[in-house]
């Protein structure tokens, strides 16, 4: 049964106590109740424009395109916004939802703030191999059940703050090897820095990431101290604006993998909002396409083109967490690869040879512009109605003039030169995502290779470009109705997402969650896998409380568990428990299908 936007929101029968014998009264009752739909916003702040949208229910009631301004990110969203809501009433608005670019933009201009990197990596590790730039080492070692092997110097610690106060730096990263076991070290090295730098901004790694693999903790956590200034300071700017436009809905962020987050607590892990675009892209194609569907994503805007992949209806997420610049980071993402040609890419000839991107110098000729692009050459190709056909043909005239060829054939030349990099890449993309675990697992299960069967495109340049890729790839073009404006709707109807990493050592009668700082007794030595997931269930529910996103914690699910025997003798003493409990990324029930 739906409701009369179309939305499904019949629940399974047995949940509200209704056998099959009682369903004649279980209809009878909803269809007498009166469902108030959810109306919602998203915001997608892309490399060109920034896009809006209303949505209510399963529809899009409304949208909104404004150029994207990347020195001043807040205008541009704020007037996306006051386009969109003009007529609407602000009241019935119950959430917003920002995918932006900040934090991306922010490490890739090189913008972020200066960090002084503290770490206790014991012995062993060299962390000059890590690429991380300069760093402070200290003495000190905790191992891998968390006992502390070495103890820490505070002499040592007190010269760390000097030449931190020498650099004039005020934001530090302390992250010790195996300290998400123990928090102890990276506690003291905080609570002696803050003392010596009054006002500085201290994170500590534990509190970042639960998960091993030290260099990308560091990663991490550095990256969360070079942002979390800047990111605060948008956070409070958004809240205060919306404040003034008397919208007084709940506003989420969209992060990296799919899932949105209160935006106030988004604060602490500002990070984990990188790649915020090309998750957004992926919800936006869950959205408008059937469930259970394996489709490459292909999301097609002005500036980049994204890549992806969702299997069986799940986005693949990338095993290594999201790669920033030459770091392997602990925040997890979707596996996605963006490449630099869009549909204002600079198109330019070079001794008669054609060079298609990878920057973009502005926009279109047929649309005000100065210099010719691929959106010019679809024009000329009567493959889109963008711009204006004249000024598309003069565009398409300078680039005939360097090949020695007609405007067709350079229209031609420039739309083939986009499709081969774009199938190029796909093939390309293929390879990568075969080394991903979820994707080996699904083609076990499923007794199959994957091939690219069928395309969907997103953004502004789908609706021409995608058919073309995908019948280079020989598969089915999928573009849905909205693709120009499926970022901003998959940023308005995807729900929350969380993780929680819970180690359990039952020797010492002792669990820790690390990105909550709280540790906890056990007392069964022989505790099972299966109370150590119900402990982590409980434990993750809480953290979504304290997140504001309790309603959700009913969806997670375990995506990693291992246990580990503790042998004395001939005897089990004890034993080392690990599991990782996830709100995957889906969609809000109210955007549901039947």
């Amino acid at each position: 049964m739906r409701n009369n936007s179309g939305a499904c929101f019949i629940q399974p029968l047995k949940w509200l106590g209704f056998s099959e014998t009682t369903k004649p009264i279980y209809l009878f009752i909803l269809a007498h109740i009166e469902r108030r739909d959810e109306m919602l916003i998203g915001i997608d702040v892309g490399g060109t424009t920034t896009d809006a949208v209303v949505v209510d229910g399963n529809k899009v009631v409304k949208t909104a395109y404004v150029p994207t301004n990347h020195d001043n990110l807040l205008k541009c969203l704020l007037e996306a916004l006051d386009e969109l809501v003009q007529g609407i009433d602000t009241g019935k608005i119950e959430r917003v939802v920002l995918s932006t670019t900040l934090i991306t933009n922010m490490i890739a201009e090189g913008k972020t703030d200066p960090v002084a990197l503290v770490l206790i990596p014991g012995p062993g590790t060299n962390p000059r191999d890590y690429a991380l730039g300069k760093s402070i080492i200290l003495d000190g070692a905790i191992d891998f059940r968390g006992k502390e092997i070495d103890r820490l110097r505070e002499p040592q610690i007190k010269e760390a703050a000097s030449q931190i106060r020498a650099q004039g730096l005020s934001r530090v990263a302390v992250v010790g090897k195996f300290c998400q076991r123990n928090h102890a070290h990276e506690l003291l090295v905080g609570e002696i820095l803050v003392a010596a730098l009054p006002g500085s901004n201290i994170v500590l790694g534990h509190r970042v990431s639960g998960q091993l693999n030290f260099p990308r903790r560091a990663a991490t956590t550095m990256l969360t101290a070079a942002t979390k200034d800047s990111y605060e300071h948008f956070a409070k700017d958004v809240a205060a604006a919306l404040k003034e436009r008397k919208i007084s809905a709940p506003v989420y962020i969209l992060k990296a993998d799919g899932g949105t987050l209160p935006l106030d607590k988004s604060v602490q892990m500002p990070v984990e909002t990188i790649f915020s675009g090309p998750a957004a892209s992926i919800m936006g194609v869950l959205a408008l396409t059937d469930p259970g569907q394996s489709n490459v994503v292909v999301d097609i805007g002005g500036t980049t083109t994204d890549l992806a992949l969702i299997l069986s209806g799940k986005p693949l997420l990338s095993a290594k967490g999201a790669r920033v610049g030459s770091l392997l980071t602990h925040v997890r993402a979707f596996a996605v690869k963006s490449m630099a040609i869009g549909g204002d890419s600079a198109v330019t000839v070079c001794c008669g040879s054609l060079a298609v991107g990878p920057h973009r110098d502005g926009p279109p000729i047929c649309m005000g512009g100065n210099g010719p692009t691929p959106t010019d050459a679809l024009r000329v190709l009567g493959l889109s109605q963008i711009g204006d056909a004249a000024k598309a043909e003069k565009a398409m005239q300078i680039v005939a003039q360097g090949l020695g060829c007609t405007t067709k054939e350079a229209a031609q030349t420039v739309v083939d030169a986009v499709v081969d990099k774009i199938v190029f890449e796909v093939n390309e993309m293929f390879r990568e995502w075969e080394q991903e675990p979820a994707y080996r697992i699904w083609e076990i299960m499923k007794r199959e290779l994957l091939s690219a069967r069928s395309v969907v495109g997103v953004g502004g340049g789908a609706p021409p470009l995608v058919p073309l890729v995908a019948a280079r790839l020989k598969a089915a073009a999928i573009v849905p109705q909205y693709a120009p404006v499926a970022n901003a709707i998959g940023a308005a109807v995807a729900r929350p997402t969380l993780t929680l990493n819970l180690h359990i050592d039952t020797e010492k009668g002792e669990f820790s969650v690390a990105e909550e700082g709280i540790t906890g007794r056990v007392t069964d030595q022989k505790m099972a896998p299966e109370d150590a997931e119900r402990l982590a269930r409980r434990l993750l529910a809480e953290r979504a409380e304290r997140l504001g996103i309790g309603e959700y914690a009913g969806e997670a699910e375990v995506t990693y568990s291992e246990v580990f025997n503790m042998i004395r003798g001939w005897s089990t003493v004890g034993r080392l428990m690990d599991v990782r409990m996830e709100i995957p990324a889906g969609l809000l029930p109210s955007w549901g299908r039947c």
